[in-house]
């Protein structure tokens, strides 16, 4: 098991941090001795996850603050809050996020649900966040990505797939556009000299609720497939699932631009290895390209300058 680093007098925000992957990461970043608020959608499933993570480590530090990841109204109050408090950020950890809507939805913005969801909300909740991280000492921003960013594509003439939507490959792509995100903001941050680390993980096949739920995704129950897969591959619990992302947020040892998941059976289980990014994250000219469009959708831009 990946042991956090102390991470006392360090200050975390971890996203979708109510279940699953973000529940975890925020209880052992708060084990370690973090601060650590708790970004959820739910204030009321966020506090009873606080509850829990509390009941384990009593002197946690731990609050629950609301944002919405697909209304970007709600991430400039959540981020305004977080700039009027003046604490330096040491770490972001972007791992909330939707899954395959069988159905197209939208965004309050008008954004397809996934593509607004798991990349342009982060998007503008990180870079919003950008001269708190700035004034710490050492900062991370570490991105959640998935293996199905292997089979994405970004469809610049169709970003929000308004034509012959597909739950599976509009999904796909969020996840390689979090990936081209990861890299483009570890390449600014070294052509800028900012002492700032961007990394990217994926969980493998881990079992939580983002393949499951739920109603607010136009389902009811697990999809076909999911029982399928359930059923025949290889699947890990929250515990190994959450320890790439934690690697990628917390290790010594992980790089600017590193990509880290399960070495396991075809990366879905397993202990935490350095991984290959699909080449379509890594062409700079591309990866430049979704950022300037992710700048012109949200209205949100790089600071020019950082006091």
């Amino acid at each position: 098991m990946y042991v956090v680093p102390d991470q006392s007098g360090k200050f975390a925000v971890v996203t979708g941090a109510n279940s699953g992957t973000g529940k975890e990461t925020t209880r052992r970043l708060a084990g370690a001795g973090a601060r650590v608020v708790m970004a959820v959608r739910t204030v009321a499933k966020g506090e009873q996850a606080r509850a829990e993570i509390l009941a384990q480590h009593p002197h946690a530090q731990l609050e629950v603050r609301q944002v919405d990841l697909a209304d970007l109204a709600s991430v400039t109050q959540f981020t305004d809050g977080l700039i009027a408090d003046g604490a330096p950020l040491d770490l972001l950890v972007n791992n909330a996020g939707v899954m395959a809507p069988p159905t197209r939805m939208t965004t309050a913005d008008g954004f397809e649900l996934q593509m607004g969801s798991n990349f342009l909300g982060p998007f503008a909740l990180t870079v919003r966040l950008l001269p708190l991280m700035l004034a710490a000492e050492a900062p991370q921003v570490a991105t959640m990505s998935s293996l199905a960013a292997h089979y994405g594509r970004i469809r610049f003439r169709d970003l929000q797939w308004e034509r012959r939507y597909s739950a599976t490959l509009s999904y796909a792509q969020s996840k390689l556009a979090d990936l081209m995100f990861t890299q483009h903001l570890a390449a600014v941050a070294a052509e800028r000299d900012w002492n700032l680390m961007s990394t990217g993980a994926h969980p493998g096949y881990t079992r939580t609720n983002l393949q499951t739920a739920g109603p607010s995704l136009g389902r009811d129950k697990p999809t076909r497939l999911y029982t399928l897969l359930s059923a025949i591959v290889p699947s890990q619990g929250v515990e190994q699932g959450a320890e790439p992302l934690l690697y990628a947020a917390t290790s010594p040892h992980a790089v600017a631009g590193g990509y880290y998941g399960p070495d396991g059976r075809f990366g879905l289980v397993g202990p935490t290895v350095t991984v290959q990014p699909p080449r379509r994250a890594l062409d700079p000219a591309t990866n430049a390209r979704l950022w300037a469009e992710a700048e012109r959708l949200t209205g949100v831009a790089l600071p020019t300058r950082v006091a």
